[in-house]
């Protein structure tokens, strides 16, 4: 299997499935001398874990990295950072009813019909536990780039919108509530709905905001590797997006060209933010922001109809522990691929300036 790598200079590579031992990730390129902060690092993971509201899987697991390499005395020393975080609850028997059907929506069938095998638990090696070893990676990166701000929230659940700029919205609250949604009000709705759904034995999808402030002038490359196409493979990577868009967006089309362009200021900055930070495929120092879509989580437990690997229509039902909605859970892990972007821009950048 290829595609199991991200990065250019600051490179990560994951392995390991849903109900396999462990997961994990070997980080190369990070630079030597960064110290390194892991509480922060499993603080990062503790937000991504199952299990931590009634709104996501009631998956029991605790998520905690060991390093296994790459760091002595607190800090890196600039060979590969190896990592594991092993799997305590998985609960295989679970999907023993799809041994020999597929799922629609998922990547049971592909993976057959691709592989001519497949592992069935959970998922496998398509689950989106395996997005875990992202948020380490995403973690030291973050550490890497400390002078950078990356805020990611969820700005919509079904048709339930936070209809406000992210410039008049508080920070500070998205991690008061378990939707991650920094506006108190709509959070609360969002919850509660996001319970019905469950209710439902269904699930329903959302829409995560990112926002990253601090940028350096001067990220990202002006042909095929513009910083917004990578911030885009990064987020189309995640298991579950639909789309991604930035600055204006589609919106964009509805808008005059005079009135699109971004003037500028004296010192460089633009009185507007239309381009989302990045121009001609290169940073330009304004916020970074951008949206990035979830599909309904595939798995309803619901009865419904499928085929059986000789093409056989069959009749079953979701069995498991799976989120009703995935954006409150998922909202760490767009940070870290985000960071994992402008840390590897960021190393670029010092490579083509020596």
């Amino acid at each position: 299997m290829a595609g199991n790598t991200f990065g250019n200079s600051f490179k990560l590579t994951t392995f390991g499935e849903s109900h396999g031992i462990a997961i994990g990730g070997v980080l190369d390129g990070c630079p030597a001398g960064l110290e390194l902060d892991l509480e922060a690092i499993q603080k990062e993971l503790n937000r991504r874990r199952p299990g931590q509201s009634t709104i996501v899987t009631q998956r029991k697991e605790p998520d905690k990295v060991d390093f296994l390499s790459g760091i002595f005395e607190g800090k890196t020393t600039g060979t590969p950072i190896g990592f594991a975080i092993y799997n305590t609850n998985q609960k295989s028997k679970d999907y023993s009813h799809i041994k020999n059907s597929y799922r629609p929506s998922h990547a049971d069938y592909v993976y057959d019909k691709k592989y001519g095998f497949r592992d069935y638990r959970g998922g496998g090696r398509s689950s989106a536990r395996e997005t875990a070893s992202r948020v380490v990676a995403g973690a030291i990166a973050k550490q890497f780039l400390k002078d950078i701000r990356f805020n990611a929230f969820v700005s919509q659940v079904g048709t339930l919108s936070l209809d406000k700029p992210y410039t008049e919205l508080d920070f500070s609250l998205i991690e008061s509530n378990p939707v991650r949604c920094p506006d108190p009000e709509t959070a609360l709705k969002m919850e509660e709905y996001i319970k019905e759904i469950r209710k439902e034995g269904d699930t329903i999808g959302g829409i995560i905001t990112c926002v990253i402030q601090n940028v350096p002038i001067g990220l990202g490359e002006p042909v095929f590797d513009k910083l917004h196409a990578e911030l885009g493979k990064a987020m189309l990577s995640i298991n579950a997006v639909k789309g991604f868009e930035y600055g204006s967006g589609f919106a964009g089309v509805k808008m005059k060209g005079s009135a699109h362009n971004d003037p500028f200021n004296s010192d460089g900055t633009t009185k507007t933010n239309h381009s989302g930070g990045v121009q001609g495929g290169i940073s330009n120092g304004m916020d970074i922001y951008f949206n990035v879509a979830f599909k309904p989580v595939a798995t309803v437990i619901q009865g419904y109809e499928t085929i059986d690997k000789e093409g056989n229509k069959v009749k079953t039902q979701g069995k498991g522990r799976h989120d009703p909605c995935v954006v409150p859970r998922a909202v760490p892990i767009v940070e870290a691929m985000a960071a994992l972007v402008l840390a590897d821009y960021t190393l670029i950048d010092r490579t083509v300036k020596l």
